[in-house]
């Protein structure tokens, strides 16, 4: 039966480009485009090659989806069904049998394949496009199970002002591990400065109380700008394409005399 396999294979952490987008592609068409899901082949492929909301812009042919789709129905990460009539047959994803994923956590995934990596705020503007995620530390709070099974990468702690989240779903020989854990170990400025024994050292609860606040809310102001630049990039590309469907509007009146 298409979407089950007798192999362990709950723990995937590796997929090939071609599978993270044909799979990322499921997943955000199953949630935005629910009327026509599950997809047909040239539809999939159409999703797959769109400019928008994509990176890299690929130009996979119908065979190269096909293809990738068996590799992933092979794994139990995706399946094809027959509706009746002899119509084309349609493909889903299978990711909430293989992955206890929330909502959320599924469209995070999905936006981190179909575009890699990015700063918090825009993967927040861009998963709500399929479900609600409530602000920045709900994001945090879905996000932090993920990176600790190895799900997703980031670069640095999901508090820490700046930071980048991506996939973990890299081959190993692609060489995107963010590997942040070695950055707060090795790369930390209090652990590259010199000592300075002429200077008291505040004990472990003063510099937590005094760094705290200032950290968490720069912060939260960062990621904030960022998410409202996101949005006022979204809002800027939805009155181009108003605009350009009024002007297409008054094209068709006029060339069918309709004042």
């Amino acid at each position: 039966m298409d979407g089950e396999n007798p192999e362990n294979l709950d723990n995937i952490k590796e997929l090939t480009k071609p599978q993270r987008r044909v799979l990322g592609v499921l997943l955000e068409k199953a949630y935005t485009t629910r009327d026509s899901y599950p997809l047909t082949l040239k539809a999939l492929t159409t999703g797959c090659n769109q400019k928008s909301n994509r990176s890299p812009v690929t130009n996979y042919s119908e065979d190269a989806v096909l293809d990738t789709l068996e590799s992933l129905r092979e794994m139990g990460l995706t399946g094809e069904l027959h509706t009746d009539g002899g119509r084309a047959p349609r493909y889903r994803h299978y990711m909430r049998k293989r992955f206890t994923f929330t909502e959320p956590q599924l469209a995070a995934v999905a936006e981190l394949l179909l575009r890699g990596r990015q700063q918090m705020g825009e993967l927040r503007a861009r998963a709500s496009r399929m479900v609600q995620i409530d602000g920045l530390k709900v994001l945090r709070e879905e996000l932090q199970p993920l990176l600790e099974a190895g799900f997703i990468q980031a670069s640095g702690s999901l508090e820490r002002r700046g930071i980048e989240v991506d996939h973990g779903f890299y081959k190993e020989s692609e060489g995107q591990k963010l590997g942040f854990a070695s950055a707060e170990s090795a790369g930390s400025p209090a652990a590259a400065a010199p000592s300075q024994p002429s200077v008291a050292p505040a004990t472990p609860s003063q510099s937590a109380a005094a760094a705290a606040p200032s950290a968490s809310s720069d912060a939260e102001v960062q990621e904030l700008r960022e998410e409202v630049a996101m949005l006022t990039e979204e809002h800027e590309k939805l009155s181009n394409r108003v605009a350009e469907l009024a002007s297409e509007l008054e094209r068709i009146a006029r060339q069918a005399g309709i004042d």
